[in-house]
């Protein structure tokens, strides 16, 4: 950059002085000062689109290596796959001989008994895990009471002494 000092900036301005007048001088300062701040804003306009443009590069180059890694997944993904529906269809192929023939000898051997056996008849209700005639035994509260409920079974009776 260039090394202006003190000394070399009062010489410039003296030498302005002598040559442009002390009437136009002003004017003439003012019009260096913004031709030099459009200057450095153009630089900075400059130096952020080049900025701009590494950048774009990088996330391009990085997008490429995405979707290559992506298309590595899938590839060895749908490897996988196939070689699962392979290994799949000859195993249920093997099951179904094997169930065919199962069936035709537990045929046999039934003759003619149902193979249907009926669910169980209160499957909705849900199973706890302790029997309900121990926990009325054991006195546990097997469903829950509102408070005036509460109170109005526990109430002591009237006595009826009259």
């Amino acid at each position: 950059m260039i090394d202006l000092g003190i000394s070399k900036i009062a010489l410039i301005g003296a030498v302005a002085l002598v040559v442009i007048g002390p009437e136009k001088l002003p004017r003439v300062a003012r019009m260096v000062g913004t031709m030099l701040g459009k200057a450095q804003r153009y630089v900075a306009d400059v130096k952020a689109e080049v900025n701009r443009s590494m950048d774009l590069e990088e996330l391009k180059k990085m997008r490429d290596t995405v979707q290559s890694a992506a298309q590595d997944v899938q590839s060895s993904i749908q490897g996988q796959a196939d070689d699962f529906e392979k290994s799949w269809s000859e195993v249920t192929d093997g099951l179904q001989q094997s169930e065919n023939e199962y069936d035709s000898q537990s045929a046999l051997n039934q003759l003619g008994s149902p193979a249907y056996k009926a669910p169980k008849k209160n499957w909705r209700i849900k199973q706890g895990a302790v029997p309900r005639w121990y926990k009325v035994r054991s006195g546990v509260r097997t469903s829950a009471q509102s408070g005036a409920a509460r109170v109005a079974r526990y109430r002591p009776r009237p006595s009826s002494s009259n």
